[in-house]
């Protein structure tokens, strides 16, 4: 077969498949050029003489460079395609090519060469398309990410992989002070802080983190830096990296966290920035906490705004003393906290305590007058005992307040056997936390009869099973809940558990609420959720105060007693005897039962001022329409006694020990109870 004739059946083969080629690709038109091995055209298919806008005539014997631009044609670039597609077979090209009529389209080109079987160049194939509407959408697209780009409220910029800047928006130009000239070609790291420049700008592929950069003006500029990898059109890859500048927001934030740790009247760190530090303090470390001895008179003399003049000066002092290695804080009030790390013997922590004395017994001017001040002086140490750093400074306040106790201007350091008694002491009410919250306490419940032993109550007493210690008794628990402020918590989780346990029983369940009901933030309100969520009936439930609480009772506590009682809740006055009330306080009292205290009880066969007691407690109650529960009864001349007198009901060892539940269930069974 001759040469031109193998070359026609090589265009009708390139003319079946363009058609593919367009269908596949979804665009316009797509031309077909058989050239010879120095880019004559030999032949082109229709599209091609549509596309190009030439006749046969005008075209076939003449080289391809005719459809170029003439920038391109004279610098040599149709040959150098060629020479390209002759080296490794196929060319891809995409640019501007032009019409007869001298217009341009944007073409896709492909140019394939041709060899014979013995490998010698006989010529092309050049497969052209027509993209100039897909370019067009391109260029749009790409000015409308431009200009999006410029209109970002936060920097961009794209990296190579070098990570050298290419392309930057105005903001990133502003945010760092530089004409956009400036920038690019600059280094990612160039563009950081000296201190940060160690981990670079970007790690990966995509990620983010916060970068300190640098401004020209020398201002450090913190951003959080976003990054991804993307394409250009040509395949190659870069970095897109946003800048966001977070500097204003650290600052707020900074500003914040200063608020939530200093005082604002002094500047000082306050309770919340000592926890922080006491949090991290470790080895030899002293505490020392002072008041401002009488400074309620300096308020009430001369005003608020004196007293805050003293506060100020008082810190100044202070301030002014400190070591390097002390920290100065104000509890709050007029309380100051100095923090005394590496203390070297109790005796040093001894004389720096009394140097702040000292230094705080002075006059200061305070609403225009001089003022006499002086402080009481607590301090602790941690160089003899395991004491965390909240613990020391309940210690040091603990010694502050018996400093006061002494006079003005006393100093007071904890010594090591009350830090270690007041370590267990911390220690048992955080195991009391637990056991409230793990019910881990028991209660065991103690009948109380008639006149004839028939049991209509049982009072609820609390044990507690400690791990180390064994039972510890109510009294106990008592003590540690009320110096871990936990009375609230104890008195309400002693209602609950004794209603889920006595819910069947036929008779009056008893609770004590402890002497914290006498303020406004009692439980009261709680109990009443209590007794709802349980279920029985607020008529069987008897709550027991002391009569020291109950000269306490303010207008809106009894207010609430008054809501209890209204919906069937009986209350009781317990240890009747020991405290102060009057018939006077007892007239307007909201309680049903009258306890008599075990005291007087115990004292009924030899002591005829105990009998006298009973006997007016007694009558007492019965003459204000209540009614009368002795308590502590052990023998039988006790009870009879207490059944002549008149008492309505009795409690006591002499009936029953306080039992577990599983055990009153029993009782009730042999009920009326025999005397033991």
């Amino acid at each position: 077969m001759t040469e031109p004739g193998r070359q026609h059946i090589e265009m009708r083969e390139l003319s079946r498949e363009r058609a593919a080629l367009r269908q596949r690709s979804g665009q316009g038109t797509v031309c077909v050029f058989a050239l010879d091995a120095v880019g004559r055209v030999l032949d082109w298919n229709p599209d091609a003489q549509r596309l190009e806008g030439y006749g046969a005539e005008e075209i076939l014997g003449r080289h391809f460079s005719i459809f170029y631009p003439a920038e391109q044609v004279a610098s040599g670039f149709p040959d150098r395609e060629l020479a390209r597609a002759a080296e490794v077979g196929v060319h891809l090209d995409e640019g501007w090519r032009i019409h007869k009529d001298g217009s341009r389209f944007w073409a896709y080109i492909i140019i394939a060469a041709q060899h014979s079987e013995q490998g010698e160049l006989q010529g092309f194939i050049k497969v052209v398309r027509d993209d100039t509407e897909v370019h067009a959408r391109q260029q749009r697209s790409s000015r409308r990410f431009s200009d999006l780009l410029q209109l970002a409220p936060v920097g961009v910029g794209f990296f190579d992989f070098d990570e050298r800047l290419q392309e930057a928006n105005v903001e990133l130009s502003r945010l760092l002070g530089y004409p956009r000239s400036a920038l690019l070609d600059k280094r990612g790291v160039d563009l950081l802080h000296p201190q940060d420049r160690a981990e670079g700008l970007t790690t990966d592929q995509t990620g983010s983190r916060t970068r300190r950069l640098l401004h020209l003006d020398g201002r450090t500029v913190t951003c959080e830096v976003r990054w991804a990898t993307s394409e250009q059109d040509d395949g190659s890859r870069f970095r897109l990296v946003t800048f966001q500048d977070i500097t204003e927001r650290i600052r707020h934030t900074q500003d914040l966290e200063h608020q939530l740790t200093h005082d604002g009247l002094t500047g000082l760190l306050n309770r919340t920035g000592i926890e922080e530090l006491l949090t991290g303090s470790t080895g030899r470390f002293g505490v020392i906490v002072c008041d401002i001895d009488n400074f309620k008179r300096i308020n009430d003399s001369l005003g608020h705004t004196a007293g805050d003049e003293v506060i100020t000066l008082i810190a100044q002092r202070l301030r002014d003393a400190a070591l390097p290695q002390e920290t100065v804080a104000r509890l709050y009030g007029d309380e100051f906290f100095l923090a005394c790390p590496g203390t070297a013997t109790p005796q040093h922590l001894r004389e720096r305590a009394q140097q702040i004395a000292d230094l705080l017994r002075t006059t200061v001017p305070a609403g225009g007058h001089p003022v006499g001040v002086s402080v009481s002086v607590g301090a602790a140490t941690a160089i003899d005992t395991e004491l965390s750093g909240e613990e020391l400074l309940r210690f040091a306040d603990d010694a502050r307040f018996h400093a006061k106790h002494l006079g003005s201007g006393r100093v007071v350091v904890a010594d090591t056997a009350r830090s270690t008694t007041l370590a267990r002491q911390v220690q048992r009410e955080t195991q009391l936390a637990e056991a409230l919250r793990t019910d881990g306490l028991r209660l065991h419940y103690q009948p109380i009869v008639d006149s004839a032993r028939h049991i209509i109550a049982a009072e609820a007493l609390v044990r507690w099973p400690h791990p180390e210690q064994g039972m510890l008794s109510p009294g106990v628990v008592l003590s540690t809940a009320a110096e871990g402020n936990l009375l609230d918590e104890l008195d309400l989780w002693v209602l609950r558990t004794a209603l889920r346990a006595a819910a069947d029983w036929p008779v009056i369940i008893e609770t004590n609420l402890s002497s914290n009901i006498a303020t406004e933030s009692g439980p009261l309100d709680a109990v009443g959720t209590v007794i709802t969520e349980s279920g029985v009936d607020a008529r069987r439930v008897v709550l027991e105060i002391t009569e020291t609480a109950l000269a306490e009772l303010s207008e809106p506590v009894l207010a609430r007693m008054g809501a209890l009682i209204e919906r069937g809740v009986t209350f009781a006055v317990d240890d009747f005897g020991t405290g102060y009330s009057t018939l006077a306080r007892l007239k307007h009292l909201p309680a049903e039962y009258i306890k008599l205290d075990r005291q007087f009880v115990a004292g009924l066969a030899a002591e005829e001022g105990d009998r006298a007691i009973a006997r007016s407690t007694i009558d007492m109650a019965h003459s204000t329409g209540r009614r009368c529960i002795a308590e502590g009864v052990e023998t039988t001349a006790q009870y009879e006694q207490l059944v002549d007198l008149g008492a309505d009901a009795f409690q006591g060892w002499l009936f029953s020990r306080p039992v577990p539940a599983e055990d009153f269930a029993e009782l009730l069974g042999r009920d009326p109870l025999p005397t033991t």
